[in-house]
């Protein structure tokens, strides 16, 4: 079944959708089923509005807004990567936190959590701008008999490249590039954007670059949640986020029929084989995620439900917490983008 991409260029500021069109239109390993589109945006439609997922029994927290908001970019500075390399014996990084025991995005929330109620200043720019790999080894400390947190050194390096732009561009505090945005979710990710390098999540297609920022708007909705939209994380334009095109999202969807590949690639997945970044593979499962996400917001507006993309990725997300045991594994990239 042929899938209608409909754009409305007025609500992609980012120029995601725009981007991502012509890999889902040429797609030869994955394909959106619209009928499964109708089906998904039914149970979506039957399920509690999503919230926004800034858990403050996880995430580092403080009373001051500004250093808050330091600790929200340093949180997505490095939200990527959590899962161990195919072959491993041992558990994937976790973090046993008050007795419970986290891995993935959440084992990040505390660890990072449990370094600043440790006296830890996360949020210090100039600390952050020198930090050593021992440090950041230390910081995210697994527990033991588990694997370590991978792509050490590029967390090393994102969190001295938000250190410098603290210092140098927003005289110590995010909360500076926030107001700037006067309210605007893309103007904020656009700054972001210009400031630090490693949330530019782009690639080649053909011609043509391909548009993801994963890491960047995830970080202003992680603002918007963070500050329960108030105040700082009060924004008109939210709505115009895309979906963050990650693995947990595509499991899901697959999960659900939306999505589907093709022989060859459901056997490398399966087998946990490594899928390389910027590949045909890996740009049609983040293109079509994002895309499917999309058809899945026009879908909820035929219905009456308008939901935002940013809340159905939300939905998706959560429900990849609680998937049965047998599911289909998620795509596995070595990437810092998501």
């Amino acid at each position: 079944m042929v899938v209608r991409l409909e754009l409305d260029v007025s609500r992609d500021p980012l120029r995601v959708l725009e981007s991502t069109q012509p890999i889902v239109e040429q797609a030869r390993l994955v394909r959106i089923d619209q009928q499964q589109v109708q089906r998904a945006a039914a149970l979506i439609e039957g399920l509690p509005a999503p919230t926004a997922d800034w858990d403050r029994m996880l995430h580092p927290i403080s009373d001051d807004p500004a250093k808050l908001a330091n600790l929200v970019l340093v949180v997505d500075a490095l939200n990527f990567c959590f899962w161990s390399l195919p072959g491993s014996d041992r558990p994937r990084w976790q973090v046993t936190y008050q007795g419970t025991t986290y891995d993935g995005y959440a084992a990040l929330a505390v660890a990072l959590r449990r370094a600043v109620e440790g006296g830890y200043p996360l949020w210090d720019g100039d600390l952050l701008g020198t930090i050593t790999e021992a440090e950041v080894t230390e910081l995210l400390a697994g527990d033991s008999g588990s694997e370590a947190i991978p792509l050490l050194h590029a967390r090393m390096t994102h969190l001295r490249e938000v250190g410098v732009a603290l210092v140098e561009r927003w005289d110590g505090s995010f909360l500076h590039a926030i107001r700037a945005a006067r309210g605007s979710a893309p103007r904020l990710v656009a700054e972001v954007l210009r400031a630090l390098p490693s949330f530019r999540d782009t690639a080649p297609w053909g011609q043509r670059e391909a548009r993801f920022y994963k890491r960047a708007q995830i970080l202003v909705a992680d603002v918007f949640g963070a500050f329960a939209g108030q105040g700082p994380g009060a924004f008109h334009d939210l709505d115009t986020l895309t979906a963050f095109a990650d693995y947990k999202v595509p499991q899901v969807l697959r999960q659900f029929g939306v999505l589907s590949y093709e022989p060859d690639l459901v056997g490398k997945i399966a087998r946990c084989e490594l899928i390389p970044p910027d590949s045909d593979e890996e740009l049609e499962i983040r293109a079509s995620t994002v895309w499917a996400v999309e058809l899945l917001r026009q879908e909820l507006i035929r219905r009456g439900r308008p939901t935002p993309s940013y809340a159905i990725d939300w939905a998706l997300w959560q429900a990849g917490q609680s998937l049965p045991a047998n599911t289909d594994p998620y795509h596995r990239t070595l990437t810092v983008y998501y």
